[in-house]
């Protein structure tokens, strides 16, 4: 089977290289490699199988900081030949097993090219689920300053005990574990992680806890499944010495288990803390809709590093504090009321986990929503003036470096203004739609009709226009595709206001709102207001994310 194997894959290599992404804007600052365009694009090697299951397990050796584990891939087969298997360096496989059989693999980089069937040969396939046995070991990469950077984090926790995880969004979940590394093809039907450890240790991961068992050699195995689709850079192991607790909250789908896994010596500490979670849910699922994960509960476990969103175990790491870490982000105080990772991190519960972008170049469908979540929360806490002055408060840190929407099909974000600017983008859409009922609705909508499946940037965007009956794609242009911040500009001539856009994507006609009421729909042509309906100056109310000039 292996007779002009390397000869079919520089055929194959050619077949699958795409043309360069069209960058945004001012996007691209760096030249993209071809490991890039294979970490990033949905190329030949992904085509012909659609992952239904990932079945992990891991054994870490502390000492010497090596895993070594299995993957069993589930995958529903459509005439797969060579697959792309993710697994970077300095990780190994060691061999991949179907029906019994070694296939043949070729590195190349990053990439493992297995050979699932012999690409010169003509096949009548007959769809269907197949299994592949995928053995790995190595030394995974250390994450230096986790959660911006991936990798697997081995540290020590106040005790001077061993507390280990991984964060890998963004790397990949191929830092650690073979799979195929690419938000687009999700795990259908779920997944499970079992993790081998000291038995004087605990291992935590995602969903609900189906087996704890005592090996007899000193180790245990601890097994953990979700029911529910999963991005593979969220399925992640937590070691230390963790102690449990439970609640419960009544949702929209029923009772929601709330599970609780924290060092024991944060125990009492954790109680008071995440008392925050009951009515986050609450409001959570007031604005976006149900909880999407009832099937796997709820959970919140320590982390040695500040947090991320990781379904149904979302890391926490904010030291038991309000704020991020004893800051207010917003500027505006309101940032001090809440604990920020508890309330952002658990916002991606649905963006990002619930709703997930297929390519990283979109990731503002995650970070863009999920930051206005934290304005959520502050006005179901302290009223819709509050969460004005919460999201107004972070524009300060924007940078408008480059556009929000990254380099299409090499693994690249944009600017991480995706954050606040993306939550002002869609605090100024509030305002444009101007009934928050609707507005809720559209949240709520987005979390219904694509509920568990990965999207693109269009559908978002589509899909907002259509149910707000409103054509909000210049302002999708204005903010995601460009660093402009939109100018209204204006000049008094007698007892008249003229008035025009300028500093925008061609067609930009977003309507604003005066302080005294008075909409204004200003064109890239100067229109005209007396000043008396004016209220005797052009004063936008700033929920707009605008400038205003007179020229």
């Amino acid at each position: 089977m292996l007779k002009n194997f390397s000869k079919i894959l520089v055929l194959f290599f050619i077949a699958i290289s795409v043309l360069p992404a069209s960058a945004q804007l001012g996007v691209s600052r760096k030249t993209f490699t071809r490991q890039d365009t294979l970490r990033g694009s949905n190329g030949t090697g992904r085509m012909g199988w659609d992952v239904l299951r990932y079945d992990i397990s891991v054994k870490p050796d502390l000492a010497s900081k090596t895993i070594r584990g299995k993957n069993k891939i589930t995958f529903y087969d459509t005439g797969a030949k060579l697959m792309q298997i993710d697994l970077q360096e300095p990780m190994l496989i060691d061999s991949v097993v179907y029906d019994g059989k070694v296939l043949p693999q070729k590195r190349e980089g990053n990439v493992y090219w297995v050979e699932f069937r012999n690409p010169e040969i003509k096949y009548k396939i007959k769809p269907g689920p197949r299994e592949i046995g995928i053995y790995f070991h190595g030394t995974p990469k250390v994450a230096k300053n986790a959660p911006w950077d991936g990798g697997w984090i081995w540290s020590k926790d106040e005790k001077g005990r061993d507390w280990i995880s991984v964060a890998c969004q963004g790397l990949g979940a191929s830092v650690w574990y073979p799979c195929k590394d690419y938000q687009g093809d999700e795990p259908d039907k779920g997944a499970s992680l079992a993790v081998t450890v000291p038995d004087t240790l605990v291992a935590v991961g995602n969903g609900r806890l189906t087996g704890d068992q005592k090996n007899g050699d000193g180790t245990a195995t601890w097994t953990w499944e979700v029911k529910n689709p999963i991005n593979s850079y969220n399925i992640i192991p937590y070691i230390g010495k963790y102690v449990n607790f439970k609640d419960k909250v009544k949702g929209e789908r029923g009772a929601l288990d709330l599970d609780y896994w924290v060092l024991d010596y944060n125990l009492e500490k954790a109680k008071k803390q995440f008392e925050v979670v009951k009515p986050m849910i609450t409001c959570f699922e007031s604005w976006m809709g149900p909880y999407p994960f009832y099937e796997d509960s709820y959970k919140l476990v320590d982390a040695p590093h500040l947090g991320m969103e990781h379904q149904s175990a979302v890391a926490y790491g904010n030291k038991y504090g309000m704020g991020y870490l004893g800051k207010d982000l917003s500027g505006s105080g309101w940032g001090l009321e809440f604990d920020f990772i508890i309330i952002h991190e658990s916002g991606h519960e649905w963006f990002a986990n619930n709703i997930t972008s297929k390519d990283i170049a979109d990731m503002w469908i995650h970070e863009s929503f999920t930051n206005y979540s934290e304005t959520m929360f502050t006005e179901c806490g302290f009223g819709k003036k509050a969460g004005s002055e919460y999201v107004i408060g972070t524009r300060k840190k924007i940078a408008n470096d480059i556009p929000i929407i990254g380099v299409y099909g090499v693994n690249e974000e944009g600017s991480g203004d995706m954050y606040y600017k993306g939550g002002n983008m869609l605090h100024t859409i509030r305002q444009v739609i101007d009934n928050d009922a609707l507005f809720k609705s559209i949240l709520r909508g987005l979390n219904k009709d694509f509920y568990h499946q990965t999207v693109t940037t269009q559908q978002v965007e589509s899909y907002m226009s259509q149910k707000s009956k409103k054509d909000l794609s210049k302002i999708f242009d204005q903010y995601l595709r460009t660093t402009r911040i939109p100018e209204l500009q204006y000049k008094v001539e007698g007892g008249n206001i003229l008035y025009k856009w300028g500093n925008t994507v061609k067609g930009f006609n977003m309507p604003v709102l005066l302080t005294n009421g008075r909409w204004l729909f200003p064109s890239e042509t100067f229109q005209k207001i007396s000043l008396k309906e004016a209220g005797g100056a052009i004063k936008v109310v700033p929920d707009f994310y605008i400038t205003v000039k007179e020229i």
